[in-house]
């Protein structure tokens, strides 16, 4: 979720859920570069005390960096660490991070074993199945992970290779949960509550997660809040802009939220996906928000 769950984007989801706000997890913070914190991972890892207890996620292949970046993240504040073992970007995956740890159960050992002695807080863990389907791992993952002191471990029913393509396996999820000694987490394609709750009574997980089916539902953690499309985005543009955000930094971000907000509409889409500028977007979505969705929308009731 580079680039979405960021500190304006996990506001809005708060706000929007009226009290029903899960735990949140940080982008995930790059640990490849000669030193850690650097100004994008600082921006990245900013959280809110309504957010606490908070999550900072961080990925890489180099088991003292990711030590010492542990070590940092817990300084920040964070009261959870989680290691990004499941990102299927080749940009990351490719050069030995994220999924590309399947890919070398010793590397992953030796990290999070190195992870484990120079933190106090908990430590997570991220994966995916495994690398393709002739290598799925995760049965490996899981002794890894009890045997290193990992506390919590969340399961994309993916593999790396099949990236968002097809529908997650949530049998495998389920098989993995009902042998852990620890609590599993799963995801993949939950996009309402109604989705979350049956996959925690089918199959066994102790907590669902939820990443990119809240760009398509920002308010999905609490959808009685009856609050509506248009409301959500001037909202996310308010929250930008308090945050410092440049109006045409905002205007990408406006665009990712609202061609999901309108994937069923492709007219409406198409002219959102082709304003220029920041005012020309607020001026459109102004013009026709209000006849795209019919719903009415009313805050916090």
């Amino acid at each position: 979720m580079s680039g979405v769950t960021d500190l304006p984007f996990r506001r809005l989801i708060r706000e929007l859920s009226c009290g029903c706000a899960p735990l949140f997890v940080s982008e995930f913070l790059s640990t490849s570069g000669s030193g850690f914190l650097t100004p994008l991972n600082l921006t990245a890892a900013r959280f809110d005390k309504e957010e606490e207890p908070f999550c900072i996620q961080i990925f890489g292949h180099n088991a003292e960096k990711l030590a010492g970046a542990a070590l940092q993240v817990q300084e920040l504040g964070a009261a959870f660490v989680e290691l990004n073992a499941g990102c299927p970007a080749p940009k990351v995956a490719n050069k030995g991070g994220g999924a590309g740890l399947l890919k070398n159960l010793p590397n992953l050992i030796a990290i999070l074993r190195a992870i484990k002695a120079s933190i106090k807080v908990p430590l997570f863990l991220k994966c995916r199945l495994g690398w393709d389907k002739s290598s799925i791992c995760i049965n490996e993952v899981l002794e890894i992970a009890e045997g290193e002191g990992v506390e919590q471990l969340t399961i994309h029913g993916r593999t790396k290779t099949e990236a968002y393509q097809g529908l997650a396996n949530w049998n495998i999820i389920g098989e993995i949960a009902a042998k852990a000694k620890i609590p599993i987490i799963g995801n993949g394609d939950i996009n309402s509550m109604e989705k979350a709750r049956d996959a925690i009574k089918n199959y066994g997980v102790q907590g669902i997660s939820i990443g990119r089916a809240a760009l398509h539902n920002p308010w999905i953690f609490n959808p009685l809040a009856k609050i509506d499309a248009r409301y959500a985005v001037l909202r996310f543009n308010e929250l930008m802009m308090q945050d410092g955000f440049r109006p045409m930094q905002a205007l990408g971000r406006l665009k990712q939220l609202c061609a999901r907000l309108c994937s069923g509409m492709p007219e409406y889409r198409l002219k959102i996906l082709r304003c220029q500028n920041h005012d020309e977007f607020l001026d459109n979505w102004a013009n026709f928000s209000a006849s795209a969705f019919s719903f009415p929308y009313s805050v916090g009731s």
